[in-house]
């Protein structure tokens, strides 16, 4: 993928084109788990089933891993992404706040108040100056 501009926004992954063609067999996979015959599947052999989809070593490695915002950076999409969440019993709520680094409560409470303040998080390279 090309370097774009909107890389430089922290803390999150852009979904487009470029990276919804990297993560097409991620998504693929994660989707395939909305089916009870997959979701057993995936519990009765999770490596046979992840083979089932191109994915790269990479990705099934996040999968693995259960490395949420790894499996963004590697093409997937948060909608697809949070179906493997589900299959573990992570409400989204609380996967949102893993991937935030903060505990539910604190998401939450963030959340209610706003969101995440703008200063300071408008680009990753405001970090480096600091």
């Amino acid at each position: 993928m090309t370097e774009k501009a909107y890389e430089d926004i922290p803390g999150t992954f852009v979904f487009d084109a470029d990276r919804s063609r990297q993560g097409y067999w991620l998504n693929q996979f994660c989707i395939s788990l909305s089916k009870e015959v997959n979701r057993q599947a995936f519990r009765d052999d999770p490596e046979a089933h992840m083979a089932k989809f191109k994915m790269t070593e990479d990705q099934k490695q996040a999968v693995r891993d259960r490395d949420w915002n790894g499996l963004l950076a590697l093409g997937g999409n948060i909608y697809y992404t949070s179906k493997l969440a589900a299959f573990d019993g992570i409400v989204f709520q609380d996967l949102a706040a893993m991937m935030s680094g903060m505990t539910r409560e604190d998401y939450r409470q963030m959340m209610v108040d706003g969101g995440r303040s703008v200063e300071g998080n408008r680009y990753k390279s405001e970090w480096e100056k600091k």
